[in-house]
């Protein structure tokens, strides 16, 4: 995190407190946040902000809280943030979150414009109709299976997420909570197994969402794999036998994902979203990567910045169909980092500057 970011971290709690005479130590909560990244501070922080919103219930404090808590999804990340408290959920069982919170770690994500509304439109299109059935009118009963259509590395597993969360807020689903299943999860080696192992997985995602991603691998061996087959009548059934607390969120490469709901009669049916994830451009991946930097307090020199900016720009012109996205991003600032504690290394008793900057011979492109 730079200076900057925590300087507007602080100075957004002092606001707060100040503003409710809070007997509830939030900046030390933050200090501890921002010099020693501490997850049970996190956590204590996000509670203490529900307590005060209990005690203080007005516009202008709910307006200062969520400020205090963007700070901190810029600063320890979305995803990070979100898994400290899934955590405290599992073992508390309570439901934590706002839908303002919900749609804040949306929007807090880099890219996925697109995404984003598409969600937000759901979510709108959901509260209206249980407005409708509670008024006495006609509801419109849509199914809330999903598939999610892109590249590797696009946010599809965190959008994911995240709509579970929003959908038990709304009261469509009973938990809540995200399993996430390969191909090896739901076939068996052995015929007639199959069926009783997407079973089990389906009793298990009840309540929540169930996350098949390449979902294409399941008929992988097309017509030649009865196991694939099995599977998928299984699943096929389970997605309008448990529609009204169960979302199943299909993924994938586009053209394998069209193949796939090809290979089996009305599956394409039974699905009434899809939402197709972008490659993210190079400034979108320069912003990831600088935000990670951020996070893990290392600090880009004006000549690496320059040299990532070149690097990506020349990926995302010549990129396959396989384009990494995200996931490109964590290997290169895992190889930055890399290549910055061999240079540090050899610098005897290195500066606080020396351990968090990085320049640009950090920077290995593999092009000279």
């Amino acid at each position: 995190m730079t200076e900057k970011y925590k300087e507007t971290f602080l100075q957004s709690i002092e606001v707060l407190e100040r503003e409710t005479n809070s007997e509830f130590n939030l900046k030390s909560y933050v200090t501890e946040i921002c010099e020693h990244q501490s997850e049970s501070q996190t956590l204590n922080l996000y509670k203490s902000l529900d307590n005060i919103l209990k005690i203080h219930d007005t516009n202008k404090i709910k307006n200062m809280s969520r400020d205090v808590k963007n700070c901190l999804l810029l600063f320890f990340g979305a995803i990070n943030v979100s898994s400290i408290i899934e955590n405290y959920l599992q073992k508390n069982k309570e439901n934590f979150y706002s839908i303002e919170e919900l749609l804040d770690q949306l929007n807090v994500l880099i890219g996925l414009n697109n995404v984003k509304q598409q969600v937000k439109d759901l979510i709108a299109l959901q509260k209206i109709q249980s407005l409708r059935k509670e008024n006495g009118l006609q509801s419109f009963n849509q199914t809330l299976h999903m598939a999610f259509i892109g590249n590797p590395g696009t946010g599809k597993t965190t959008v994911a997420r995240i709509v579970g969360r929003i959908y038990k807020h709304l009261g469509l689903l009973s938990k809540g909570h995200f399993i996430e299943v390969s191909r090896t999860d739901l076939i068996a080696g052995y015929q007639g197994q199959t069926a009783l192992k997407v079973k089990k997985v389906i009793k298990k995602s009840i309540g929540g969402v169930l996350f098949i991603d390449e979902a294409y691998s399941i008929t992988e061996n097309e017509n030649s794999d009865s196991y694939g087959k099995e599977c998928l009548t299984e699943l096929t059934k389970a997605l309008e036998d448990y529609r009204d607390d169960l979302v199943v969120i299909v993924a994938g490469y586009k053209k394998p994902m069209d193949l796939f709901f090809k290979s089996n009669q009305g599956l394409q049916s039974r699905f009434n979203t899809f939402i197709e994830f972008e490659d993210f451009n190079d400034l979108e991946l320069y912003e990831i990567l600088k935000l990670k930097c951020n996070q893990n307090n290392y600090i880009l020199t004006d000549s690496s910045k320059s040299k990532i900016k070149q690097y990506l720009t020349e990926l995302t012109r010549e990129k396959q169909d396989d384009f990494a996205n995200g996931r490109l991003v964590r290997n290169m600032f895992d190889n930055i980092i890399l290549q910055h504690a061999k240079r540090v290394f050899k610098i005897e008793n290195p500066s606080i500057k020396d351990l968090k900057e990085i320049i640009s011979n950090d920077i290995c492109t593999g092009k000279k």
